[in-house]
């Protein structure tokens, strides 16, 4: 795809320090999506230090939340993806200390391109945030850029 920067991406290694899924990141959000069917799921109760105004969730963390659960989705499909665009819409504010119900599916697969949708629930059924997105799909592994080609990209 013309004017996408032409670096390696290695989709084999590096989930450890993932900020949305990383057990081992001490400052990130140690989700653990599960299949469900063709959706995917995790829970989520953000403590204080995802918060913006006292007591409520920062509206980035909600957005990351809808991110990681649609990178899932494409994940648990079959294919390694990277977000190209997403639109997502903050129905209400969160509390600190409330779990969260977050859903996501694939809606569109092309050859290269990949749609998705997530939302974020209460546990009450309350909506809190929904999104969609489009990935574009990753070569199945990483690929590595010669000198030549990556001066040709730059100029």
């Amino acid at each position: 795809m013309a004017g996408w920067p032409q670096i390696p991406i290695d989709t084999e290694r590096g989930y450890n320090l993932c900020f949305g899924c990383g057990k081992d990141n001490p400052i990130g959000l140690k989700l653990d999506f599960k299949r469900e069917g063709k959706t995917v799921r995790t829970e989520f109760t953000p403590t204080e230090f995802y918060q913006g105004w006292s007591d409520i969730v920062h509206g980035g963390i909600i957005i990351r939340l809808l991110d990681e659960a649609m990178g899932y989705a494409t994940r648990f499909a079959g294919m390694n993806c990277i977000t190209a665009s997403m639109k997502a819409r903050l129905r209400c504010p969160t509390s600190i200390g409330e779990p969260l119900i977050i859903t996501s599916s694939v809606t569109e697969n092309k050859r290269r391109l990949v749609k998705t949708e997530a939302n974020i629930f209460l546990k009450d059924g309350t909506a809190i945030a929904e999104a969609t997105a489009t990935h574009f799909v990753l070569d199945p592994k990483p690929r590595k850029i010669s000198p030549e080609k990556e001066t040709r990209s730059n100029a």
